[in-house]
Formats: C-alpha cells, structure tokens, sequence
C-alpha cells in the first residue's frame, strides 16, 4: 500500500517543543567542535532552564531599575 509506512495526521509541537527545537538548532556546532552546553534531556529540563534564565532576568532588571531610582532621588 504505502511501503508499510502508517499516514499520520499533521501532529502540533507545543511552544516548549518548538521553543527546544529553535534553541537546539541554533546551537549546532560544526563537526569536530565540541560544545560546552550539555544536551538538555527532556522537555522538563528545558522548561526548568528557561525558568530559571527567566528569573535572572527579572532580578536584573529589578536591580537597575533600584539603581536608577536612587541616582534620582540622590542628584
């Protein structure tokens, strides 16, 4: 019939999945250069990695805003 290969229907990557599938492309290397990433190994972990550079983040914009509230109320 088909070479024995099942038809599926169009199936929907959910945004972490395509989010895993643009960072991972965008970090190839060439061959024979090692990258210092490690691979991520589940969805879990990229969502736990995305989280976390979320809250660095925050806390970085929360400092300069800080910082810059006092150099106002200063000069």
């Amino acid at each position: 019939m088909n070479g024995g290969h099942v038809m599926r229907p169009f199936t929907r990557k959910s945004r972490l999945q395509r989010l895993r599938k643009a960072v991972g492309s965008s970090l190839e290397m060439p061959s024979g250069v090692k990258s210092g990433i490690p691979d991520v190994g589940s969805d879990k972990a990229l969502k736990t990695g995305v989280i976390a550079a979320g809250g660095l983040a925050a806390l970085t914009a929360a400092s300069a805003g800080i910082s810059s509230l006092r150099r106002e109320s200063d000069g």
